[in-house]
């Protein structure tokens, strides 16, 4: 499990790289909620998950929703794994996941 963190002055950069589960969530919950503080729009990179556990997808889920409603932007870029991992969760409007 890796995660980089890039804070720009106009958003955020957040990347993932390996194995991402119950393990990975305070972490990963204590940067969700930094951003949503900072007020600018987030980047999330999954690209490099190799895998993500429905812990993790519903925390990501919950950040994007509470990033809709202070106006903020959620742009996602994701792995198949990951991809698929929303699929199975039945996470249809996950970044993603409809692409089969």
């Amino acid at each position: 499990m890796s995660v980089t963190v890039d804070r720009l002055e106009t958003h955020w950069l957040i990347r993932l790289e390996g194995e991402f589960t119950l393990a990975s969530a305070p972490e990963l919950k204590r940067l969700l909620l930094e951003w949503l503080e900072s007020g600018k729009d987030l980047q999330l990179d999954l690209e490099r998950a190799d895998e993500i556990d429905i812990t993790l997808l519903q925390l990501l889920c919950a950040a994007g929703h509470e990033a809709a409603r202070a106006g903020l932007g959620m742009v996602s870029r994701v792995s198949e794994a990951a991809a698929a991992a929303a699929r199975e969760a039945g996470f249809v409007r996950f970044p993603g996941a409809a692409e089969a």
